[in-house]
């Protein structure tokens, strides 16, 4: 399964934003940080407010700060923002596609079955399981480390 690229940039935000919970990054700021496109991160960032994930405060020294606190935000609920339809095969596409052999196939099943598997391990996971004690990332992320 491969996920789109506003998934990925969905959850380095995210991460970022958790890193630095005290700070109010700017599109701009996270946008060179991860030397990614401006216009994307927005986009993005959109998405993400839209969800509840994130807030924008306004003015000056404003910047993006999560809405609720990182062990609330599940990684499966950004992808399953993010990416909308997991309709890894035509078959399992809202309108059943177009495959000739869908009524009698049953890779179908095993394919639903896959990505149910996989949205279950995502489910697993918080923002603050991917960011807490992780020294590493937070030297790589943090604003006083820019």
């Amino acid at each position: 399964m491969r996920l789109n690229v506003q998934t990925d940039y969905a959850m380095r935000l995210l991460m970022h934003l958790s890193v630095n919970e005290a700070a109010l990054p700017t599109i701009a700021e996270i946008a060179a940080r991860f030397d990614i496109s401006r216009n994307h991160l927005m986009k993005v960032a959109h998405t993400l407010a839209r969800g509840g994930f994130i807030e924008a405060v306004r003015g000056r020294g404003g910047g993006l700060r999560l809405a609720r606190g990182p062990e609330k935000i599940g990684v499966g609920q950004v992808v399953r923002l993010m990416e909308g339809d997991f309709s890894i095969v035509e078959c399992l596409k809202i309108d059943g596609g177009e495959c000739l052999i869908t009524p009698s196939c049953r890779l179908k099943g095993v394919f639903r079955e896959a990505t149910e598997a996989f949205l279950a391990t995502l489910d697993r996971y918080t923002i603050k399981d991917l960011t807490q004690r992780n020294t590493r990332l937070r030297g790589l992320l943090s604003v006083v480390a820019a």
